[in-house]
């Protein structure tokens, strides 16, 4: 059967199931298939908290969604233009998302009346008009993943769980995929059971062969590869992105890295990846609490490493107390807040920017520390270089705020020229720096930096007291007089207001908008992706964006007095919009949500439209 091709720009996947169904796995494969033929890929993973919800109920339902283009995109995209959907509570918990004339791939055998009853389907939605609009195509995923395994040496139900793959090898014929790297996987990932691993494979080919025969599916679709800056490229999420970029830090510093963390989600992943690479000096502990956790980090730097915790909101929370104290040492400490929906425990699996309020000031005292967030999964890599350089080269905590939404998402990475990278070596104290010559002063600072000595314990001739207490300034001896404890406090703020940043840039390609969106951390790609829909249409309109969040850029005063409106969207009641009005008189207008999803561009978009049609 000749089948038609037809040319793509963009596509927008969601692969929809129970958490059981294997979602992400097919969802990753499909990612890293489409990675390997070129195109710009972004993704946005979305899970229960439940290690197994409820099976076939709404809460249950785990969803992948990817966007792949021939050109630069900016999010995961608003909206799919296909649909998997394993189980009826699949396809009403995503229906809503979907735009008319979507496709809609059903898996028939699993829409039986109990699993409709589960989500209040009185009707199946596969009989009667209520998909009116949509392009439906019925498959039998399971029925006919258990057929074509039927002479292979597994159970029915290892047979049924293969139905994933039938799925992936459907939508790869239909999008025009390399398979061969799924193949290998699967040999490789079940490589202590052949008879799964021919299984999954079988199921694979099977679902790749049912598009090429079957009447109903009559389209198949080719998306070109993006031209790109020439390189080597890898799909990479932000959590992976992070660790290599805490790996890239040890060594252009020379330094050890220490991992002390205890496992939460979303942050447990950069514990998992950091513990692959000892080989480049790296250190893992798992601890028993969070506290423990950054309390042997800190030991850690103070030993002469690059000590990294890291965690989500909950956890920062508990390490506040050992954060201040790495204020009071002046010691270097990186701390990774991989943000989460909250309080409390929240929605362990959302996406949040909530944090923030917590990062600048959520300690006893006057406590500043550095903060910095990355704008995307790759951009972790260079934020994690930038967290470790200001850390060690300013002795001070700094706090690095990812988020569920970059840290699972993923997208191609242009690996670095490791010579590129900024060199972070440090440079101990080795002898006495008193004018006596054999007096060692431990809090005798930098005139440039403000950064005091780093001497590594039992280091002859150094003995040098550590401890909360305030001390004295250059002795370092405990201290109680008003005035020292007023020149320390300042002084430990003047070392983080003084730390040069780049300037903010931003982008006004017509160089007359009034109105600028400012965003920071994961809300780049979605406020991107809407002010460039909004330039497409003849609106003129400024971005900028914000990595540093403390200090921030010398120039953003300047910058933010340049328009007549600010704009600031943010995953949460407006806590940069806060900090902004505060710290510079600017009347910001906030635009906040918090539902554990990423903005939208089009919502985005339909905002910004009215601001600019009303400035």
């Amino acid at each position: 059967m000749t089948k038609q091709i037809r040319q793509l720009d963009r596509v927008v996947i969601r692969f929809a199931g129970d958490s059981g169904d294997g979602m992400q796995l097919t969802g990753d494969r499909f990612t890293s298939e489409t990675a390997q033929l070129g195109n710009d890929i972004s993704t946005l993973p979305n899970f229960p908290a439940e290690i197994r919800a409820p099976a076939g109920t709404l809460p249950g339902v785990s969803s992948f969604q990817v966007h792949f283009a021939d050109y630069d995109i900016l999010t995961p995209g608003d909206a799919p233009n296909v649909l998997v959907a394993m189980n009826p509570a699949a396809l009403k918990a995503n229906l809503t998302d979907l735009p008319r004339g979507a496709d809609i791939i059903v898996n028939t055998d699993e829409f039986t009346k109990r699993n409709l009853a589960k989500v209040g389907y009185a009707v199946s939605p596969l009989d009667d008009d209520s998909l009116t609009g949509y392009v439906v195509h019925p498959v039998a995923l399971t029925s006919m993943t258990v057929g074509a395994l039927a002479g292979h040496d597994v159970s029915k139900k290892d047979a049924e769980r293969a139905k994933n793959m039938f799925a992936l090898g459907l939508l790869s014929w239909m999008y025009s995929r390399p398979y061969e790297s799924t193949l290998r996987f699967l040999e490789r990932k079940f490589a202590a059971r052949p008879e799964l691993a021919a299984a999954n494979v079988a199921a694979f080919r099977a679902g790749w062969n049912f598009g090429e025969t079957t009447e109903n599916f009559s389209v198949r679709y080719e998306v070109k590869p993006a031209k790109m800056v020439p390189g080597t490229y890898r799909n990479i999420t932000g959590n992976a992105a992070l660790s290599l970029g805490l790996v890239a830090a040890g060594v252009r510093s020379g330094l050890p890295v220490f991992l002390g963390a205890y496992p939460i989600t979303p942050a447990s992943d950069i514990l998992h990846e950091l513990s692959k690479h000892k080989r480049f000096g790296v250190i893992t502990m798992q601890a028993e609490d969070e506290i423990a956790a950054v309390g042997a980090a800190l030991g850690a730097s103070y030993g002469g490493s690059l000590g990294v915790t890291t965690t989500s909101g909950p956890g920062v929370a508990l390490k506040s107390e050992t954060i201040s104290l790495a204020v009071a040492l002046e010691l270097p400490l990186v701390i990774v807040d991989v943000q989460r929906a909250g309080p409390s425990t929240g929605m362990p699996t959302k996406t949040e920017q909530a944090d923030l309020n917590m990062a600048l000031y959520g300690r006893h005292g006057e406590a500043p520390v550095a903060v910095i967030a990355p704008k995307s999964p790759a951009d972790c890599f260079h934020a994690a270089l930038e967290a470790a350089r200001i850390a060690l080269t300013y002795r001070t905590p700094v706090i690095l705020l990812s988020d569920n939404y970059v840290a699972n998402g993923s997208e191609p990475w242009l690996l670095p020229d490791v010579e590129s990278l900024p060199d972070l070596r440090v440079e101990f104290a080795t002898q006495p720096n008193g004018e006596d010559g054999t007096t060692f002063l431990p809090y005798l600072r930098d005139p440039e930096t403000l950064a005091r000595p780093w001497a590594i314990p039992g280091t002859p001739g150094l003995e040098h007291r550590i401890g909360g207490l305030e001390k004295a300034d250059k002795t370092g001896d405990i201290s109680y007089d008003p005035a020292n404890h007023d020149f320390m406090v300042r002084t430990r703020a003047a070392r983080i207001e003084t730390i040069p940043v780049p300037d903010v840039e931003v982008e006004d390609p017509d160089g007359d908008a009034r109105v600028l969106v400012l965003g920071w951390g994961s809300t780049y790609g979605p406020i991107g992706a809407a002010c460039r829909g909004l330039r497409q249409r003849g609106f003129s309109i400024a971005q900028a964006h914000l990595r540093h969040l403390a200090p921030m850029p010398a120039n953003l005063g300047t910058v933010l007095r340049s328009y007549d409106r600010v704009v600031i969207p943010e995953m949460n009641l407006g806590q940069l919009a806060h900090v902004i009005r505060a710290k510079y008189l600017v009347d910001a207008i906030g635009y906040n949500q918090v539902r554990g999803l990423p903005f939208t561009a089009a919502e985005l978009e339909t905002m910004l439209e009215e601001v600019l049609k009303n400035v």
